[in-house]
């Protein structure tokens, strides 16, 4: 019980820290403010209004006794109450008195109003009008053959005080939590950006020189933050300059071994080197590519479909198929994504007759499908084929025909982007694979 009362909380509450840090500060005002008015107006407001009503309610009783008794002046009456109580009576002869009337009930006026009349001259001997007159209450007491019309100052019936008093704990309240609105964005922001940059950092975009502000530990957080990104970008740049040092180092010992292996006249023994040194040279081209940076190409806007429809182009098989949605741009390093299209339109005219390709957008996500008919891979192995130099002997071509790296540079492309890839069976009882890029 407790555990859904806690998951139902956690659901309908804000999940990011300004709106959360915003509701800290303005439910407590919201909350001090209701309690305020609703004490006001039920201890203080509407009792107030009540006494008002009920001494008018006594005071137009009083004037209908004075004048019923024979032994006063009529008019002399009616000029008293007129002078010293406020009143403004007038007597219409109408013996068809219509005491039905709109009744308001959520005005808290009509509602003391007509439960005062009511007491005092039963439920259809009076009627009244608060909205007429703007500074007037229009109420008529029955009478022998007419009625009484009675003109009240609606100051009579209700205090004044009270929207003064709306409009002095309302604004401040507004006030305060706009001057709250202004400190938690500024306290915000800076958690904003760190995020921001870190979410580009680990896409492998380039940081412009980052700013820690804000509070002390936000701070904190951005400087560690800043120091980590530069020893990893120290770090990227030292791998980079070893593997080129690593690269030309081999690459020439390849050389003199290619030379040397022409003028050896066995052919048996001559072949098995020269394919030997040649899978060493695919090795080392794929593990320079694998392993080589991607920090050194900037993100920029493209279009993903023109892009896959030239990569399909090139290939120039009539054996491929797409259904590919119009129009669709992506951030992103334009090379890196092609390379990863290549390696996986590789894999599945390597191993498979017929390949689909797909490309859809939903909202801001980007969904790639690439299907073949091939043998396929086993459901166990769907993780291990990401693995760099992991190659699968079972149902797939020769062993010598790759080094094991195509799936996993094309892993690491896409999730340098912030995406994710997936393999699966394909409707082509092949090998499926999904890839989900962000906008």
């Amino acid at each position: 019980m407790f555990y859904g009362l806690n998951k139902f909380i956690k659901n309908i509450l804000p999940k990011r820290l300004f709106y959360r840090a915003l509701l800290i500060v303005a439910v407590p005002v919201i909350v001090l403010q209701l309690i305020i008015t609703i004490v006001f107006f039920d201890s203080l407001w509407i009792k107030t209004n009540k006494g008002m009503t009920k001494a008018l309610v006594n005071e137009i009783n009083t004037f209908i006794e004075v004048y019923n008794d024979e032994i006063y002046n009529k008019d002399e009456i009616k000029n008293l109450f007129s002078v010293y109580q406020d009143l403004n009576i007038e007597y219409v002869e109408d013996p068809k008195f219509v005491y039905k009337f709109e009744e308001r009930w959520f005005s808290p006026i009509d509602r003391t109003l007509r439960r005062e009349l009511k007491s005092k001259f039963g439920s259809s001997n009076f009627w009244f009008d608060s909205l007429t007159y703007k500074e007037l209450i229009d109420i008529r007491i029955k009478h022998n053959k007419g009625y009484f019309k009675f003109l009240v100052p609606k100051d009579r019936v209700t205090s004044s005080s009270a929207r003064i008093f709306a409009l002095w704990i309302t604004v401040p309240a507004l006030i305060m939590v706009l001057i709250s609105l202004i400190f938690l964005k500024n306290q915000t922001r800076p958690i904003t950006n760190l995020a921001k940059a870190a979410e580009k950092f680990g896409r492998g975009e380039e940081i412009e020189e980052f700013k820690p502000s804000g509070a002390a530990e936000i701070r904190q957080a951005g400087y560690e933050f800043d120091k980590m990104r530069k020893r990893i970008v120290r770090h990227l740049k030292q791998r980079s300059e070893m593997l080129s040092g690593i690269s030309h180092d081999l690459r020439t010992p390849l050389t003199r071994m290619k030379l040397q292996t022409a003028f050896i006249k066995d052919k048996n023994i001559k072949n098995n080197l020269t394919d030997d040194i040649n899978e060493m040279e695919k090795m080392l081209n794929e593990y320079l590519q694998f392993t080589s940076s991607s920090f050194q190409e900037k993100d920029e806007q493209f279009n993903l479909s023109d892009l896959i429809n030239r990569v399909v182009e090139k290939y120039n098989n009539n054996n491929i198929t797409k259904t590919i949605s119009p129009r669709v741009y992506i951030n992103g390093r334009k090379n890196l994504i092609q390379r990863c299209l290549n390696n996986l339109i590789d894999n599945a005219i390597k191993y498979g007759e017929k390949v689909n390709i797909e490309l859809s957008k939903k909202k801001n996500n980007l969904f790639i499908k690439i299907e073949d008919n091939g043998p396929g891979i086993p459901e166990k192995e769907y993780n291990n084929v990401f693995k760099p130099f992991y190659k699968i002997n079972k149902g797939r071509a020769d062993a010598k025909s790759s080094v094991g790296l195509g799936l996993s540079i094309a892993s690491d492309i896409i999730r340098s982007h912030g995406g994710n890839i997936k393999l699966e069976k394909s409707p082509l009882k092949g090998l499926g694979v999904k890839i989900f890029l962000p906008v």
